[in-house]
């Protein structure tokens, strides 16, 4: 039998479990508010991404939906303060013993401010369902960072019930070895999937991951192909070959305030995606080489700083520049040989006003994160995510491609027969824009859904095209492709010229059989009428990269 802690949880803990789910449940209409459906098509701003992500705050948080008497509570805790229980102390726990309480079956156990709590017998009432487990065993700050509303008085007070010790203080946090080029990255979200340590690569889960049509930057997936550099902005400098060559009469140096203020800001909501979203499902085919990604390899955000149109105009670029054919892009992250990750784009892409290429320094209206290019990096709209390149130092223009290995060695698309034996990367393309893609989100595959009283279930998920196409409709299927349905889409809407942001949809539907087990998929339909294709083997290669097939979720149904 637990030892309980404090006469208010005494009281509390007392009542029949009937009798609890009656008073917690008071919450459910608040968190259902919290919990709308987040997908504007509004071109956001600041105050408005932020606001939209704190109202999303039942996500993860504990909040609201431990709200119940408050007044029984209060008088529980002062009769405790008026006669406490002679002896009392809680027992100290490390961040080890915490780790061990993340399932039901072990209890669920949160740490806040130097103090552990266990919340096991509320993850069921979480209007959110079990995302409440993305924080079991760790600490709540990082969640509560992301979705500010829970960080109330009233909330602190509640969470107070459920504490059953203090962390160990002298259980410190690593130091870390300063001889490891991975030592200074940034610390990250600990609801991202990690598919790789060192360099670091994350996902979302997909469900968090549409929640919002704007992805907050701690959610934005992470593609890192080397040490995330640490860069002083007050001495960051860009340099950018002039037409007449390297030497540094012809070089244009700007500062990150030269950027700034030497330019118009421009702001522009786009889509990037990894060329190796959904590579998971290719493996499920035949193994590939390449970091196993889900489906969130794919995020949204609204970006901002100077055009490069602009910047390659001051440099003294024309239009008509003779040999300009590709502008080349170095960051500043480098292996421990010194060489640079780098890519390349076309020189009419760059020059193009409508493909709006951005040398970026804001992201969701802060300075861009150091996972995502801080101080600079360059911004592609409609093109993979590779040639995003991230902290910027060097441009130039050349009539060839970059040399980078990621700009040749890598990236590419090939035969679904070609193999490592047989591959020629100089025989195919650079991946640039990409095809047509959708995914599901909600539910996720494995998961039992149970129909509403209508016999309906909710279905959502996220649809993109590359190279500017807008999606115009997302055929979804809950019968495995024998039946379909047009899914409601959410977003931006396309303005003149280009749509470089998603679209996220939702499908409320009847399920069209009484089997137990069901397959949902879906497909998407881009402007040029662009379609996926149904399955992953024709489109099979051998690094895993541009799987754009149907997407198929099988999942159990639980009817009452």
């Amino acid at each position: 039998m637990k030892i309980l802690y404090g006469m208010s949880s005494l009281v509390l803990r007392s009542l029949t479990r009937p009798q609890r789910l009656q008073k917690q449940m008071v919450c459910v209409q608040i968190c259902s508010q919290e919990r709308r459906y987040k997908s504007t098509g509004a071109t956001p701003r600041a105050n408005n991404w932020k606001k939209g992500v704190i109202t999303a705050g039942a996500l993860v948080g504990l909040g609201s939906f431990l709200i119940y008497e408050t007044q029984q509570r209060k008088v529980a805790q002062a009769d405790f303060e008026e006669h406490p229980v002679p002896g009392l102390s809680f027992p100290t726990y490390t961040r080890e013993d915490v780790k061990k309480h993340k399932t039901l079956a072990d209890g669920v156990w949160v740490t806040y401010a130097g103090e552990v709590f266990d919340i096991t017998d509320f993850v069921e009432l979480h209007p959110g369902g079990d995302r409440i487990l993305f924080a079991a065993g760790g600490a709540l700050e990082p969640f509560w960072a992301l979705y500010g509303v829970h960080k109330s008085e009233h909330v602190l007070e509640i969470l107070q019930e459920y504490k059953v010790g203090v962390l160990d203080p002298n259980d410190k946090e690593e130091v870390p070895d300063l001889s490891d080029p991975y030592s200074q990255d940034p610390s990250r979200h600990p609801v991202l999937k990690v598919n790789s340590a060192k360099p670091f690569n994350a996902e979302p889960p997909p469900e968090i991951l549409t929640e919002n049509y704007i992805t907050p930057n701690e959610l934005f997936f992470k593609r890192n192909h080397l040490p995330v550099p640490n860069i002083n902005p007050d001495e960051y400098q860009l340099t950018i070959d002039g037409p007449h060559g390297r030497n540094r009469e012809a070089q244009l140096k700007l500062s990150l305030n030269d950027l700034k203020t030497k330019f118009p800001r421009h702001e522009v909501i786009v889509t990037l995606q990894c060329a190796g979203n959904r590579r998971s499902e290719m493996s499920a085919v035949k193994p590939v080489k390449g970091l196993d990604w889900g489906i969130a390899a794919i995020s949204n955000a609204a970006w901002a700083g100077a055009l490069l149109r602009d910047v390659l105009l001051d440099a003294g670029y024309t239009e008509d520049t003779p040999k300009a054919l590709h502008v080349h892009f170095e960051g500043l992250d480098k292996d421990l040989t010194g060489t640079k990750y780098g890519a390349s784009i076309s020189f009419q892409r760059a020059m193009n006003k409508q493909n709006e290429v951005l040398l970026a320094y804001e992201m969701n209206g802060e300075p861009i994160p150091k996972d995502h290019g801080f101080p600079l990096r360059v911004i592609v709209p409609g093109v993979v995510g590779a040639r995003n390149v991230k902290w910027l130092g060097q441009i130039s223009v050349s009539t060839e491609e970059s040399s980078s290995h990621w700009q040749q060695n890598d990236y590419k698309g090939f035969n679904p027969s070609i193999d490592w034996d047989t591959v020629d990367f100089k025989s195919s393309p650079s991946i640039q824009e990409l095809p047509v893609q959708s995914a599901i989100t909600e539910p996720k595959a494995g998961q039992t859904v149970t129909p509403d009283s209508d016999d309906k279930v909710t279905v959502k998920g996220y649809a993109w095209s590359g190279d500017g196409r807008e999606i115009v409709r997302v055929d979804v299927s809950l019968d495995g492709g024998k039946t379909w349905n047009v899914a409601e889409l959410y977003g931006e809407k396309r303005k003149e010229g280009q749509s470089w942001a998603w679209k996220l949809w939702k499908l409320e539907a009847s399920l069209p059989t009484e089997d137990k087990e069901v397959t949902i998929i879906c497909k998407a339909v881009d402007s040029s009428y662009n379609v996926q294709p149904d399955t992953v083997a024709p489109i099979w290669n051998l690094r895993g990269v541009l799987n754009n097939s149907w997407h198929r979720v099988h999942v159990s149904v639980h009817r009452d």
